[in-house]
């Protein structure tokens, strides 16, 4: 395991160091950084590939991170997991994110239930005094637990909320001149709706556009500030608001192609050093201020329930974190197992950046899948609902 050398390094100066090179720079009014960005890293491969664009859609297990409304619509049991080597320019090996989620509709509860565990693994660090004579070495970790639970309002309409459980171990060494470690914890919420209507008629064109569209709405890791040192110096949580978009452009027995664009601002604020709470970051953040939104969009196309490629695009203005690549991913599923992989490209941004060549790969096992297209019995796989 590669250790690296750090004198005297107070964990907020850490934190401070990996939400700039992390993959979530997140910046209120320009400045102010986030605490714990890792919950704003994409966890599962499929929507990854569609340019991390996934509010909208929304039907899988992974709804629990994107939009737990999600798990209104859906049936059966899901349990996928998620692997990546993380920054891989970086070239560290114990630098590596991890996400389990696991959904299951129950009928007595009127809904569908579901779980996340997240892990990002730091590293290990070696901490010395002025005099740079070596005092021990600490791992730095970052995890987070995830209850949510969606139910149908009426056929059409979904609501969905979750309770995150946040700890974050950059150090758990305290320097001489602060009061805490590089150890906190938080509490966090989510909330969304997802809209898709079984019969929706444009006006004058006269377009069914009943069982091909969707429309989600999000806000996730709502919740008081998170503390490292004291509580005057508290960070704020990286609360999102998400809008998405997704319509079934094909929609046949054997072939489906599904398009689908999220928009995402971050809702933070910071008085001097002490973060506002979310009513407060809310009051105070442009909403019309367009720049701080990125942009997801992609496009996935299936093969008879079988086989799916994805292609996909992510924007963010230079302001506010100049992240900009293409994604590129695929899939496969046969009977009750699926396997997911996807790639991040950033050949288009002239700015080398330490997600080129992020890999993420998914493995999940579903039971009771629903079909989305008719099935003659010749499909492939078979229909995996009497399993």
């Amino acid at each position: 395991m590669t250790r690296k050398t750090l004198i005297l390094l107070p964990a907020l100066s850490l934190a401070v160091l990996l939400s700039v090179v992390g993959p979530a720079t997140a910046r209120a009014q320009g400045a102010a950084s986030t605490a714990v960005p890792f919950l704003l890293i994409s966890p599962g491969a499929r929507a990854s590939a569609m340019g991390e664009s996934g509010v909208s859609v929304a039907n899988d297990a992974s709804a629990v991170f994107w939009n737990p409304a999600g798990l209104g619509f859906q049936k059966g049991m899901e349990l996928s997991l998620s692997h990546s080597n993380w920054l891989p320019q970086f070239q560290q090996s114990d630098l590596f994110y991890e996400y389990a989620n696991f959904k299951m509709s129950i009928p007595s509860i009127n809904g569908t239930v579901g779980a996340a565990l997240t892990f990002l693994n730091l590293g290990e660090f070696e901490y010395r005094d002025e005099a740079n004579n070596k005092l021990g070495t600490f791992k730095s970790f970052e995890m987070a637990f995830t209850a949510s639970y969606g139910t149908r309002i009426d056929e059409d309409l979904s609501a969905g909320i979750g309770l995150r459980l946040i700890h974050s171990s950059l150090s758990s060494v305290q320097t001489a001149n602060e009061q805490g470690s590089g150890q906190a914890t938080a509490v966090a919420g989510d909330i969304g709706v997802l809209y898709r209507p079984s019969k929706l008629v444009l006006p004058l064109l006269g377009f069914d556009l009943g069982d091909r569209f969707g429309a989600g709405f999000a806000f996730s890791n709502i919740g008081p500030s998170i503390t490292y040192i004291d509580q005057d110096q508290s960070d704020p949580l990286p609360t999102a608001m998400r809008l998405g978009l997704s319509f079934d452009i094909v929609r046949e027995e054997y072939n489906r192609l599904t398009w689908s664009t999220d928009v995402t601002k971050l809702i933070i604020h910071k008085s001097g050093v002490k973060a506002s709470d979310f009513f407060t970051a809310l009051a105070k953040t442009r909403l019309t201020d367009w720049n701080s939104y990125t942009l997801g969009t992609g496009l996935e196309y299936w093969y008879s329930d079988f086989v799916a490629l994805r292609f996909g695009f992510f924007h963010e203005d230079p302001n506010w974190g100049n992240r900009r690549f293409l994604t590129f991913g695929a899939g496969i599923r046969y009977d009750i197992y699926g396997f997911d992989f996807s790639y991040i490209s950033t050949d288009i941004s002239s700015e080398r950046s330490p997600l080129a060549d992020t890999l993420r790969f998914t493995l999940s096992i579903i039971w009771g899948r629903s079909k989305t297209t008719p099935d003659d019995g010749t499909k492939i796989p078979a229909d995996d609902s009497k399993n």
